[in-house]
């Protein structure tokens, strides 16, 4: 009798490969396939509240803003993931011949879960931090008002600003935006939290 083991380590071709064909996103850590949790419904408003008004705040401006389904390489740790919300300015940079994939985001935003808000408040921050042209980093609590701001301010220093009131306003440091977290978390109802 033959057991079936699964790979332990893929090469980055092999899981853009598996990616194009999956059902379901994964990221790529380094050799690593991780599938992806689904979002909840929370989530989806806050992200979409966010990359709509930067949409419109940034209109015939010289920046493109990406939701979840844009995904992003990060050459020096060797990582594939797909941040929530990203602005880039001017071109996109691409790997490959393809343009779903992505390299230089100067500002990035994630909505925080259960299960991902230690990963991106930690390691994940690390990664984002080796791209050259990030210089912005939005982490947004879904379960109450409560949004982390870090704006780079010279070479591997960076400002950190806490905002935790429904009156309270983010106004981005990279690009002029501002907007005030009841619209942030327009129709998200933090009763409906059972996720993770």
């Amino acid at each position: 009798m033959q057991l079936e083991t699964q790979k332990l380590y893929y090469t980055p071709e092999e899981y853009l490969e598996i990616e194009q064909k999956a059902v379901y996103k994964s990221e790529y850590r380094d050799g690593e396939i991780v599938p992806m949790t689904g979002g909840t419904t929370n989530h989806n408003k806050i992200a979409l509240n966010l990359a709509a008004s930067l949409k419109i705040a940034l209109r015939r401006k010289n920046y493109d803003v990406y939701i979840g389904d844009v995904r992003l390489w990060i050459p020096r740790y060797r990582q594939h993931t797909y941040p929530d919300v990203m602005v880039i300015e001017g071109q996109p940079i691409y790997t490959g011949t393809s343009t779903t994939t992505v390299m230089n985001p100067m500002l990035i935003a994630e909505v925080l879960s259960k299960s991902t808000k230690n990963y991106d408040q930690g390691d994940k921050f690390l990664y984002y931090r080796s791209i050259p042209e990030f210089k912005e980093y939005i982490l947004i609590d879904q379960y109450q008002y409560h949004v982390m701001q870090y704006v780079k301010t010279a070479e591997s220093q960076w400002s950190f600003t806490e905002l935790e009131h429904e009156s309270a306003t983010l106004s981005l440091q990279t690009v002029d935006f501002q907007i005030e977290l009841h619209d942030l978390y327009e129709q998200v109802n933090f009763g409906e939290n059972n996720e993770d």
